[in-house]
């Protein structure tokens, strides 16, 4: 973290703050908007409240579970949580172990310090222990089979089939995810150039709004939906907020959502106001998309228990089953040795924040 951090977004030299006479420490293009440090943390905290009442994303006293990596938007959103919402609403923590050594551990670390300082109760559920294998075997694995996918969609899959049976384990009435602003837009382009209807369906601030109500499904919340990464970068700066950020995920760099950031980030630097105006966008085409009340029926009844792990599929095995079946026997039928060390990794003298291109290097 540090001082790098609050450069992420420099405010114009001399400018004032526009709610009071102080300097500006930080600029939102976007607007133009100028803040200094305590105008600019009352600001980000009113939308992440704004967007929880617009979007009704939980009601007081429900029990709410959140996803807690360690990183800053996870990190950001239990310390808002926390902060706004711990007197009337019960408020617990998953953090998931996807065994990637010399990483997780750290991120881990970071994720049970903050639980501890904001009173939270936490569960570690660890992907060798759900599924009888890490991250860094799965990598080796792809590795030796690329026609299978990349390890970041193996685990995105196998990460939302423990946090969704984990939802219902503790009882939650929701599943809070740190996702911003900068991940939902990054999903809908990836989803119209992908020319995957079915996925486009399923997003918005609350997860799958509109869609099939299920015994089977705890319904996931985005209350970062509106809110630019760049600034919870900033946030957690002016907050002191511990996390883990001196490298993203050493797998990332296979990940193809990496050149839609990219693209993404270009235009947002170049033309202000990018990134709200194609969430603003989605959200005026998702009710086009939505499936109709007479097709949600069929939608529900097409719905049953996965043969393996009792999760809710249309198919015999739901999709994290069907990746771990492929995964062990390829595993098998290659006789695949233990050599995670040895795959290829991201480069470890960039932070998180450096990688994804929001400053330079120190």
């Amino acid at each position: 973290m540090g001082s790098n951090a609050k450069e992420t977004i420099k405010p114009a030299q001399g400018q004032k703050c526009d709610k009071c006479p102080k300097n500006a420490s930080i600029t939102l293009s976007y607007g133009p908007h100028h803040f200094c440090e305590n105008h600019f943390t009352q600001f980000f905290e009113n939308r992440f409240k704004k967007t929880i009442r617009k979007y009704k994303l939980f009601r007081s006293g429900e029990k709410i579970l959140i996803a807690l990596s360690g990183g800053k938007d996870s990190v950001t959103l239990l310390h808002l949580l926390s902060k706004f919402y711990s007197k009337s609403n019960h408020l617990e923590a998953l953090i998931i172990d996807e065994g990637v050594k010399g990483y997780r551990e750290n991120a881990i670390k970071a994720a049970i310090d903050n639980c501890k300082k904001a009173n939270v109760k936490y569960t570690i559920i660890s992907f060798a222990k759900e599924f009888g294998i890490t991250n860094d075997k799965i990598m080796s694995i792809l590795k030796n089979n690329p026609k299978l996918g990349g390890t970041c969609a193996f685990c995105g899959t196998l990460r939302r089939n423990i946090m969704n049976k984990y939802a219902k384990v503790f009882k939650a009435n929701k599943l809070a995810t740190g996702h911003n602003l900068d991940d939902e837009v990054q999903s809908f382009v990836m989803n119209v150039f992908n020319n995957d209807f079915e996925r486009m369906r399923r997003m918005g601030a609350a997860a799958g709004a509109g869609m099939v109500d299920h015994a089977g499904f705890v319904k996931r919340i985005k209350p970062l939906y509106e809110t630019p990464e760049k600034e919870i970068i900033a946030y957690c700066a002016y907050k002191n907020l511990n996390h883990y950020s001196q490298e993203c995920c050493p797998y990332s760099w296979s990940a193809k959502r990496n050149e839609y950031r990219e693209m993404l980030n270009n235009f947002e630097n170049r033309f202000p106001g990018t990134m709200y105006s194609i969430l603003r966008f989605d959200e005026e085409l998702l009710p086009f998309v939505a499936p109709k009340e007479n097709e949600k029926p069929k939608m529900k009844l097409a719905l049953k228990k996965c043969k393996k792990c009792g999760e809710p599929t249309e198919k015999e095995l739901c999709k994290a089953c069907e990746m771990i079946k492929i995964l062990k026997i390829q595993k098998n039928s290659k006789g695949i040795k233990s050599s995670e060390n040895k795959v290829s990794k991201a480069d470890k003298s960039k932070t998180c924040a450096q990688t994804k291109g929001y400053y330079g290097s120190a």
